[in-house]
């Protein structure tokens, strides 16, 4: 850590599950390769440097994967942030990347944090159509709630548009897999960290041109794929998937924390 501009990236494994490449691919059977088992890793992200700290989302509830697919718990996500010195108490700046069970969970921890998510998020979420059951599936009804408390608290910062929420780290609201998706740029020691978050769950969304199964516009997906590239084509720039286990094969992994803690570096 380096200056007020530049951070320490830490993505944070707390759970993972084996499903199908055709549960886990909008339409699989559209490419014509067979099916097999893929694995999916759970994340939550930390930018901190020596005058700030962010969490970018929360990771889910001890209550929120009851209703769906079995996986297996490696760290509670707030006890893997207790073990990395985050401290809700310390009242960390909470980027909330959307509004999904396994990344808004535990936004009640932080009760007197600033979060920053997309007005688009926020606006659909608790508008009309969130109850419907295929988006429900993979919402919380009162993590979904809460989102309004926190904004009659005062403590919502609501983004449209690319817009830099601390020194040295940008939000970009792109869409696609929810309505205000966000993609975190974050300046590391020799370049930039590009956290997709679901934007991009697998690298080879984006390398392959391949949806994952939930989104809320194909389109729009597609145009945040394009941007990622173009972002990453960029030297010194480095693209973490939101889900994908190979974040822990790409970048080295932290000292002492069991090796389901990766530094993000170019």
């Amino acid at each position: 850590m380096t200056g007020a501009a530049s951070y320490e990236v830490l993505a944070i494994r707390y759970a993972t599950r084996t499903g199908s490449r055709a549960e886990m691919f909008l339409n699989h059977h559209v490419y014509g390769e067979p099916d097999g088992p893929i694995d999916m890793d759970f994340y939550l992200w930390v930018a901190r440097n020596e005058q700030h700290t962010v969490v970018i989302d929360t990771g889910y509830a001890a209550a929120g994967p009851t209703k769906r697919k079995q996986r297996t718990e490696l760290a509670e996500p707030m006890a893997a942030l207790a073990a990395l010195g985050v401290r809700p108490e310390d009242a960390p700046q909470v980027i909330a990347t959307h509004a999904h069970y396994d990344h808004i969970g535990n936004l009640a921890a932080f009760p007197e944090s600033e979060i920053v998510m997309g007005r688009a998020e926020f606006d659909f979420w608790t508008g009309p159509y969130a109850g419907r059951r295929q988006f429900a599936y993979t919402t919380e009804a009162a993590e979904l709630a809460h989102l309004g408390d926190i904004r009659d608290q005062g403590r919502a910062t609501f983004v449209d548009r690319a817009v830099t929420v601390a020194p040295g780290i940008e939000v970009v609201p792109v869409g696609g897999h929810t309505p205000g998706q966000l993609v975190v740029l974050v300046a590391v020691e020799g370049g930039q960290a590009i956290l997709t978050s679901d934007a991009a769950h697998f690298y080879e969304e984006i390398e392959l041109d391949r949806p994952f199964t939930y989104l809320t516009d194909l389109a729009d997906t597609y145009r945040a794929y394009e941007l990622l590239r173009e972002m990453a084509a960029d030297p010194g720039r480095v693209l973490v998937a939101g889900h994908d286990p190979d974040v822990l094969r790409r970048f080295p992994l932290l000292d002492g924390a069991g090796g389901q803690v990766a530094r993000v570096t170019p």
